[in-house]
């Protein structure tokens, strides 16, 4: 196998080609022969998949969805960082921004109207069609709630889990950095900018109190994932307000975020020692579950400290518990080598495609592991409580404890950190790609083929990686437990 820097360097070029290859992609065509649909991607969406599938087996990702669009954005502004990508990605941001303002014109009336829908769809299709009501009620900036559009600006027609509240919040966390991060942008990019995130603030600040589908999409209720990413644009938002002189704005951000602090605190189980992915919104939604979305989460909210950031006790029990759950349950992660982490999943007995190991779940956990050594290296503590007892011991665990104890805590999470991505690298191909799953079994890639988000988590937990090494030197510490000296 190749030595895993000169991997990683390889990996990193595969994944920006093949991310910018499913922005703008307007070269690309896709036909849904059944609803009499042709779809050619406009500048400034961004495909899910560039994979024409018609779930024949691969499904159908050629959808611009709202929260996936936003992750691949906030990879394009990292790559960007980094260096691995040029002028090119400022011009895609501005493609992307110009797409995201043009979709709040969007009327479901004049769509309907237009399409001829319900004629034209044939007869065995029609039961995948939404009810012409809810088509009807689509406009404006709700939009963006809608879960996902067609590239080429048009409506989604096709029934699915709705409303999805993250995306919002999401683009406008991404934006958010972009904004402090991007010198000297063009003035039309920058009036643009200041446009979508304050359209998505107003979004987000209207929606913190409704139930809405999670990010799998399955279930509607109160997420861990949801909640936390709107706190987080809210707080952030509240922030670029004042300092653009609209402080009572800024304070209402400010107590729409305070309000979702008790559900977010609701969802931790203290006899289960983990953060539940939601609360339901109704009885009969059924109860919250030990969940990848939690980690997803806390990596896309970015907290530097404090609640639900990566130096939460509590989410870094959620992290064991997770990795103790697929490294049991995963035929592929039973007698691999310590130089390997576990392949990790969305969450226990899941039936998609193969039900198996995720890109971007196992990218995450490496993330994880190589922000918290940044974080120990730049002089952060990582506090012993007993919430996280077993996530210091299996940090631990893969050193004696003499070589602990002179390696430091940073220089362990570190070496966590690339141990998932030697799992990642044990199952990616000789070519690169990406999709979306490899199988919990056999470990052959499944479900969707170039999975846009498998190429962004790699580009970020990469980039995490390169920046673990260069934070300021230090062992990192470990704080006293609670009620020592």
């Amino acid at each position: 196998m190749m030595p895993l820097e000169e991997w990683i360097a390889a990996e990193t070029t595969v994944a920006g080609t093949a991310m910018l290859g499913a922005i703008s992609a307007t070269h690309l065509l896709m036909e849904r022969p059944g609803f009499a649909q042709r779809v050619v991607p406009r500048p400034g969406s961004v495909l899910a998949s560039p994979v024409p599938a018609h779930y024949d087996p691969d499904p159908d990702y050629f959808f611009h969805w709202f929260r996936d669009s936003a992750i691949v954005i906030d990879a394009l502004r990292v790559a960007f960082a980094q260096g691995s990508l040029g002028s090119v990605a400022v011009t895609r941001l501005g493609e992307f921004v110009q797409f995201s303002l043009g979709l709040r014109s969007l009327d479901g009336r004049v769509f309907l109207r237009a399409a001829n829908l319900y004629a034209r769809v044939q007869s065995a299709y029609r039961k995948f069609v939404r009810p012409e009501a809810e088509l009807a009620a689509l406009a404006g900036p709700e939009v963006a709630l809608d879960a996902r559009v067609n590239a080429d600006g048009t409506p989604d027609f096709l029934r699915w889990g709705r409303p999805q509240l993250d995306g919002p919040a999401l683009r406008c966390l991404a934006l958010l950095r972009w904004w402090r991060e991007l010198r000297a942008p063009p003035p039309a990019l920058h009036a643009a900018l200041a446009e979508l995130i304050a359209s998505d603030l107003e979004l987000t600040l209207a929606s913190v109190d409704r139930a809405c589908f999670d990010i799998w999409e399955e279930h509607s209720g109160y997420h861990y994932y949801t909640q936390l990413l709107q706190a987080e644009a809210l707080q952030s938002g509240a922030v670029w307000l004042d300092a653009s002189g609209q402080p009572q704005r800024a304070d209402a951000c400010e107590a729409a975020a305070q309000r979702i602090a008790p559900r977010l605190e609701a969802m931790w189980s203290e006899t289960e020692g983990f953060y539940r992915s939601s609360l339901p919104a109704t009885p009969v939604d059924g109860t919250g579950r030990l969940d990848s979305a939690v980690i997803l989460g806390v990596l896309h909210a970015g907290r530097a400290r404090g609640m639900h950031s990566l130096l939460d006790p509590r989410v870094q029990a959620t992290l064991a518990v997770l990795e103790e759950l697929f490294g049991a349950e995963y035929a592929i992660n039973r007698d691999r080598t310590p130089e390997r982490g576990p392949a990790m999943g969305r969450y226990a007995h899941d039936r998609y495609y193969s039900g198996g190991a995720y890109y971007f779940a196992t990218l995450a956990a490496a993330e994880f592991y190589f922000r918290l050594s940044a974080a120990l290296r730049s002089g952060e503590e990582l506090p012993a409580e007993p919430h996280n007892r077993r996530f210091r011991e299996r940090l631990r665990g893969a050193s004696a404890p003499v070589d602990a104890e002179r390696l430091g805590l940073a220089a362990l999470a570190f070496e966590r950190g690339d141990t998932f991505l030697r799992t990642v690298q044990a199952f990616t191909p000789a070519s690169g790609e990406l999709s979306e799953q490899f199988d919990r079994t056999t470990g052959a890639q499944t479900s969707a083929r170039h999975l846009a988000w498998s190429y962004a988590a790699f580009i970020t937990a990469a980039a995490s990686r390169t920046q673990a090494c260069r934070a300021s030197p230090g062992s990192g510490s470990v704080a006293p437990a609670a009620g020592t000296a």
